[in-house]
């Protein structure tokens, strides 16, 4: 599955306002207060506690605009935090075995919702103090890499790797930045330098992961008091009356990173056009007086942190502070936007600028402009040719869609996508297909509303939203462009349905391939129901499936269990009590920490059979680095190993799941059936960032990974030409790319996947797209088939999964050359001796009609592929 994020909010805010009202003109000058910061992502906790809220080791160095490094806390609980006895540490980013700890003493006590400032040591450059600090030490902290724990007590930690800091529970809460080899979660906060702190969200979130939880910024220090650093002016002075000499356009430029990046303006004019109350907090304004030039933006947004904004739509006003291009993640586009904020209101109730309208004829064909895999942004904009210049040329106006069609479902993170052009790869149940690199289909936009009261619906692939929907145009890390819509058009349900798909018959052999999204004793036992279902009812009970993320027997707890047993207990439980049969499975156990995946979920592959229709060929030895080979044994081939996993030991496969092989029988035939995961294309670029086109880095691996899986098939076929091969599961890569003209290279597989109508062609919906991750590939002999994928995850907001099963069905009349193999019928191709492919009884009459019976049996695959069918469909 491609990597996600836990936060999907458009930015959550990273540092926490007040409003303080002058008398003079409505004035309002926004001054800093606490983070609003927290130990976990459900809301603020009972009682007190506290987490490290901001860090910033460049104070003094060159380039710093403050003068002393400094460690913010906070505390999101609803009773006070009592500091005595507790103390700030910190450790080199890269410690030695003689490294130690640096020890800060703490007093004092942390109301809730309140900051507690920790100055630390203060250097040689900088202008502007800190505000008056709360506790004073005088740790010389790096400005790039480091680690600083909230401890109780005042002993200096021991500890100097991730893991024996875990185990020491005197541990409050620690930050690993820059590239700390202490850190928690996935890795160290990215980002900090002379000029950036790393700072939590203003959404109490603290997931025990650095790199998630805290981004870069400018330094905010806030004290006790709610002070902020010393700027100048404030209160004491008059609000701005007239419009200073800065338009929004100055601001915004003609290309994406603004000319005036870095500077302070004042007293910018603008309309207010809408107001973020939850999430990224701010509001939007746009100049009720455009220019000309269509590559210069006309709105911009104003941050205003955790404070939620007291002006409304309609309020004329003159806005102060800082230009920011605030980059979300490091391959992503900017936001422009103007943060500290000061802003007088002179006056309200004015009219909205009219929205710009995007559809089919103002949206260009063109995606983005070609760098040659370098950026774009400083590319002068070209709105009339590329969909991402139009898109960054309306950044922060307000915008227009109408009667559009839902080709994202509505998801946890409230957010839909819409096209803007109906005509654009639609696929078969309403989604839009994407097809090629060349094609990333302009049309897709992303919608969140902007009104709490009115969230976006539950909506599916292929729904509709009519009438208009309106607002300010954003941007997002995930997804990109954004419509935050203010006005939200009315939601028509198209009755999209799960499918069903028929059941085998006798002579088919039913071989199906679901990614179940980390499965495991931890969830809930709807999810092992829903996904139970989707196996009985609407695969129709294959006989062997490929699971795909099936996790250990305590899920993403780290704790060293890499065995599986009880999941797929519960599992093939719900499925029995679904009204399935009693499935039998075969896996093998990876080591600890060495398949990616979720953090301590040791994600595997799992062969998963019916017994009362297929015979699993057990042969010992398979474990989790033993790679299992193909033997020639009794004029045929069989595995050495059955369970077992290709090549296991090799590079390809590093932080990534091996295939696990099995060898069945079924009705005298033998099938290889390989379960496959590949590495997840989470290192890629997005496509709306600023790379153009975008790097695919995770690819390389694939393509390893498909050469060592196509190898493997091909050392079955080069000792049993005829031997019956099932390569099935997730490959995380498209139809159409490298990685599947790899896994088919030679004539090795076919890609069933092909053999569907391009409008037919996908498992998976991501960012609007329609797009393929899963398949099933077959070996040449299997000449007989019945593919479909199976539509009952991707498209719908009530998901089991993120992913679509997909299911074949094998004509063993024309498969094969094992015994019997074509016994049960001829689907079409004659009468049958019931023998496979020169198998017959010697007999020139007998030989001659196998012949014909070939000859008519190539044509018929010729034209099935000619016209894009499947057998029997």
């Amino acid at each position: 599955m491609p990597n996600q994020s836990p936060s999907r909010a458009r930015r959550a805010p990273r540092h926490a306002l007040r409003l303080v009202t002058t008398a003079a003109a409505a004035s309002l000058v926004l001054t800093q207060l606490p983070h609003a910061l927290a130990a976990d992502t459900t809301g603020p906790e009972a009682g007190g506690t506290a987490v490290i809220g901001e860090v910033y080791g460049g104070g003094g160095n060159s380039g710093a605009t403050l003068t002393r490094d400094f460690v913010e806390l906070g505390n999101p609980g609803a009773d006070t935090f009592d500091l005595a006895g507790h103390s700030v540490q910190y450790l080199p980013g890269s410690p030695s075995a003689s490294s130690r700890w640096q020890v800060t003493p703490l007093t004092g006590a942390i109301e809730p919702g309140a900051r507690h400032l920790v100055a630390q040591a203060a250097g040689a450059g900088g202008t502007v103090e800190l505000p008056t600090p709360d506790t004073t030490g005088s740790i010389n902290m790096s400005a790039t890499t480091g680690t600083v724990a909230l401890v109780t007590g005042t002993t200096a930690l021991t500890c100097l790797t991730a893991a024996d800091c875990a185990e020491d529970e005197r541990i409050v809460d620690l930050v690993g930045y820059g590239t700390a080899v202490v850190r928690e979660g996935s890795g160290p906060a990215a980002g900090a330098s002379n000029t950036a702190s790393v700072a939590r969200d203003g959404e109490l979130t603290d997931t025990d992961d650095n790199a998630a939880d805290l981004t870069a910024g400018a330094p905010t220090p806030v004290n006790s008091a709610g002070e902020g650093p010393a700027t100048g002016g404030g209160d004491d002075e008059e609000p701005p009356t007239e419009p200073g000499d800065v338009r929004i356009r100055d601001i915004q430029g003609d290309t994406r990173i603004s000319p005036l990046a870095g500077t302070t303006v004042a007293a910018v004019p603008g309309v207010v056009t809408a107001v973020s109350t939850t999430g990224s907090r701010g509001f939007w304004i746009q100049d009720p007086e455009p220019d000309t030039d269509p590559r210069t933006s006309e709105g911009v947004f104003v941050y205003t942190g955790s404070a939620v904004p007291t002006v409304s739509p309609g309020d004329s006003v003159l806005v102060g502070g800082q230009v920011t291009e605030y980059r979300p993640a490091s391959a992503t586009q900017t936001l422009t936007e103007i943060t500290s904020p000061t802003v007088t209101v002179l006056s309200s109730g004015n009219p909205l600028p009219e929205p710009v309208v995007l559809d089919a004829d103002s949206v260009p064909g063109l995606y983005a402009p070609d760098a040659a895999g370098g950026s774009v942004e400083d590319l002068k904009l070209e709105p009339e040719t590329y969909a991402l210049d139009l898109y960054e040329s309306l950044e922060g106006m307000l915008v227009e869609v109408s009667d559009t069609r839902i080709v994202g479902r509505t998801t946890e993170y409230d957010e839909l996508w819409v096209t803007v052009k109906p005509e654009e790869n639609p696929s078969v149940r309403g989604g839009t297909v994407y097809g090629s690199y060349e094609e990333p289909n302009t049309g897709r936009l992303k919608v969140m509303s902007l009104d709490p009261t009115n969230p976006l619906p539950e909506a599916n692939v292929g729904d509709e939203l009519t009438g208009t929907t309106t607002g300010p145009l954003d941007y997002a890390r995930y997804g990109g462009y954004t419509l935050m819509a203010s006005e939200l058009g009315e939601h028509v349900d198209n009755g999209l349905e799960r499918e069903v798909t028929r059941p085998q018959e006798e002579r088919e052999l039913a071989v199906a391939t679901y990614n179940v999204e980390n499965l495991s004793p931890l969830d809930d036992a709807a999810k092992f129901a829903r996904l139970a279902e989707g196996v009985v009812v609407n695969l129709a009970t294959p006989d062997i499936v490929t699971l795909e993320e099936i996790q250990d027997n305590t899920g993403p707890t780290d704790d060293g269990v890499t065995a599986s047993d009880e999941t797929l207990r519960l599992f093939v439980e719900a499925i029995e009590a679904a009204g399935g049969p009693v499935y039998e499975w075969r896996s093998i156990d990876p080591e600890d920490k060495r398949d990616g995946g979720q953090p301590g979920g040791n994600i595997r592959n799992v062969l998963l059979f019916n017994p009362e229709r297929v015979e699993f060929v057990d042969r010992p030895g398979g474990d989790a680095t033993t790679p299992v080979e193909v033997v020639s044994a009794d004029g045929g081939v069989e595995l050495s190993l059955s369970p077992g996993r290709i090549e296991p030991n090799d590079s390809a496969w590093a932080s990534s799941r091996k295939p696990l092989v099995g060898e069945f029988r079924f009705q005298g035939q033998t099938f290889f059936v390989v379960a496959n995961h590949f590495n997840a294309k989470s290192a890629d670029q997005p496509l709306h960032g600023r790379n153009q086109p975008p790097n695919r880095t995770s690819e390389a691996q694939r393509h390893r990974q498909a050469a060592l899986v196509n190898g493997f098939v091909r050392d079955l076929l080069t000792v049993d030409p005829d031997a019956n091969v099932v390569v099935a599961g997730d490959f995380n890569d498209f139809e159409f790319s490298e990685t599947w003209s790899i896994l088919t290279s030679g004539g090795a597989l076919n890609n069933l996947m092909l053999t569907l109508p391009p409008e037919e062609r996908y498992t998976y919906v991501f960012d609007g797209n329609s797009q393929t991750l899963d398949g099933i590939l077959t070996s040449p002999a299997i000449r007989g088939f019945d593919y479909e994928p199976v539509r009952v995850n991707a498209e719908f907001a009530d998901q089991a999964s993120d992913h679509d099963p997909q299911i074949v069905r094998i004509d063993t009349t024309r498969s094969g050359g094992g015994e019997g193999g074509n016994d049960g019928g001829d689907n079409g191709g004659g009468d049958d001796d019931g023998k496979g492919p020169g198998k017959g009884d010697g007999k020139g009459k007998e030989k001659a009609k196998e012949i014909v019976r070939e000859v008519i049996r190539g044509v018929i695959d010729f034209l099935e592929r000619l016209f894009g069918r499947l057998t029997g469909r």
